[in-house]
């Protein structure tokens, strides 16, 4: 049985990606070279972390949490990830002697520690009942007092090994726009094909009826902040990778808020319980696009915070105003 084309569903359904649409073709039409292939694979490579960083924030606010600690987190990690990978001889090095380790296990150093940060403020929010906005934001001054505590200095002089995913091409195609794509496809298999994704959906939806359904709601807040830390820690190591060194003041900073930004703009609810992935991936290529270009059009710097800065509250007035519908 033939079914009819219900046109106002479509819309509401794809909304988030004919924006994207529309923003490309006028983006396109206002500078010819925006839609070339070295252009898409510079708009991609340049939001990558951004949005690796986005889709492990997105479990915190599906949640009805936040996590500011990302973009801190990031720097933290990457600090000593760097760090590990200096020659033992390098005059700068944060940690002479103990240098170069091995990429690959400085990599899962670098996740361990990543994962462990989640876990201790996961923990904190679950079992203390703290507002997470106060716990991670408390987090973030911590993480970045840690990595200026342990080098006040950009770290670099990095192994070619640890800069690979970050900074190398496959045929011309950017590894980390490949490391982006497989973090995308983890995020959409736990958030739609594990218990743990239906656990958050619940717990975002009700977490007093997600206990009423016998869901073990503090070891699952305590597993969403550990998936975004990690997030953080994969960012943070793809960061410096990409620029060759590792900033304590600078690396990652105010990356939390572009990722928090790409999540909302892609739908996931600050009251809980709604997220797509899809709507996330199409709120990060949005703010990619903005980024680029507006940059391409040699716009000021503050005008494309600006812009941003409308988006993102429009797309907030719009998710409260369907909740008010579904009400």
């Amino acid at each position: 049985m033939n079914k009819t084309f219900d046109s106002k569903k479509f819309i509401s359904q794809n909304f988030i990606w004919l924006v994207l649409l529309m923003l490309v073709i006028i983006m396109s039409i206002a500078q010819p070279n925006f839609f070339s292939v070295n252009n898409m694979l510079t708009l991609l490579s340049g939001e990558a972390v951004k949005g690796i960083m986005a889709f492990g924030v997105m479990f915190a606010i599906l949640s009805k949490g936040i996590d500011l600690t990302i973009g801190s987190s990031a720097g933290l990690v990457a600090c000593i990830t760097a760090a590990l990978v200096q020659p033992a001889d390098y005059a700068n090095a944060v940690l002479p002697g103990v240098g170069p380790l091995p990429a690959p296990l400085v990599f899962l150093i670098g996740l361990a520690l990543g994962a462990a940060i989640g876990a201790v403020y996961g923990a904190i929010i679950a079992y203390t009942k703290i507002p997470p906005f106060i716990a991670t934001l408390g987090g973030q001054l911590i993480c970045r007092a840690a990595a200026k505590i342990f080098t006040n200095r950009p770290v670099s002089n990095l192994s070619d090994s640890f800069r690979y995913p970050g900074s190398a091409k496959i045929a011309g195609f950017p590894v980390i726009v490949i490391v982006f794509i497989i973090m995308f496809t983890i995020a959409a298999f736990l958030l739609t094909q594990t218990r743990f994704g239906k656990n958050v959906y619940a717990i975002g939806g009700n977490d007093q009826a997600a206990r009423v359904a016998g869901i073990n709601v503090e070891k699952n807040l305590i597993l969403v902040y550990t998936w975004c830390s990690i997030c953080a820690a994969v960012g943070g190591m793809l960061l410096a990778g990409r620029a060759g060194s590792a900033d304590p003041a600078n690396s990652g900073l105010n990356y939390e808020l572009d990722a928090i930004a790409a999540a909302t703009v892609g739908g996931t609810s600050h009251t809980g319980g709604i997220c797509r992935v899809s709507g996330v991936l199409a709120g990060i290529l949005i703010l990619g696009v903005i980024n680029n270009g507006l940059v391409m059009l040699k716009v000021d710097d503050n005008m494309t915070n600006i812009v941003k800065g409308l988006i993102i509250v429009g797309s907030v007035v719009l998710d409260m105003r369907k909740n008010a519908k579904r009400a």
